[in-house]
């Protein structure tokens, strides 16, 4: 379960662990390790040789569940040259997202820091706090384009609009700003699509702090998170005992 180390690496570490201990509290059968990418892979390439020495040569040496919502090339393509280096047989999933799981756990950052209201429910005597929201994720244009679908689910959820952004590539937060407030939404709020490891805080705080929005926190160690990371790696079986239901 791989994410990428920046600058704010010990952060990222600390939610990548955080996410491991929710998934081996329920799946303590599954052997799971961290790898950080901050080497540019070598790290994952070592592990990959070391756990196949240690399995059988009839199936694959273990399973890639890359700690990202979308897609995010840097990360990808360094897992991609980790598997080619360690001459392994390597299984890698989707990323995490898009999912109805992850757009609810948007939903829940945004009604902690008081962005959002908290319940579908009572939306028709409840006043909004904000009339456009920006997804704002990162790996620069594809993971724009990736969190699209995301920002749809979120819009279902909220019926307000709800438009994706790239921290690090196009449209930009400032764009996707621009075109909120063109169609009437000036109270914005922002809300990090991504995990930990594979984004600068201090990017986040600073791109929403240029267009005056509301800025939630990333989706970090959310439970949401752990329970995709085992629907990946079930998928990559064809299915994973318990984790079937995950999407009702």
């Amino acid at each position: 379960m791989p994410g990428r180390a920046g600058d704010s690496a010990d952060a990222g570490a600390d939610v990548a662990a955080e996410v491991a201990s929710i998934i081996r509290l329920d799946n303590p059968q599954i052997d799971l390790r961290l790898v950080s990418l901050g080497d540019g892979g070598a790290d994952l390439a070592k592990e990959f040789s070391a756990i196949a020495a240690e399995r059988a040569a009839d199936g694959p040496a273990a399973v890639v569940v890359p700690l990202v919502t979308g897609p995010h090339p840097r990360v990808l393509r360094a897992v991609r040259d980790a598997v080619t280096q360690s001459e392994t047989g390597v299984r890698v999933t989707e990323p995490l997202g898009p999912h109805p799981l992850l757009a609810e756990a948007l939903h829940v950052r945004l009604a902690e820091a008081g962005l959002a209201r908290a319940d579908r429910m009572r939306l028709f005597n409840v006043t909004s706090p904000v009339d456009g929201i920006i997804v704002a994720t990162a790996g620069g244009d594809e993971a724009a384009r990736g969190a699209d679908a995301t920002a749809v689910l979120l819009a279902a959820r909220l019926t307000l609009p709800v438009v994706p952004a790239a921290l690090d590539g196009v449209p930009s937060v400032r764009d996707a700003a621009e075109r909120l407030r063109k169609i009437g939404a000036n109270r914005l709020a922002m809300v990090p699509y991504v995990i930990g490891p594979e984004a600068d805080r201090e990017r986040i705080t600073t791109a929403a702090e240029a267009i005056g929005a509301g800025c939630a926190a990333p989706l970090g160690a959310h439970e949401a998170v752990a329970r995709m990371v085992c629907v990946r790696y079930g998928s990559a079986f064809g299915g994973f005992d318990g984790f079937d239901d995950l999407s009702e």
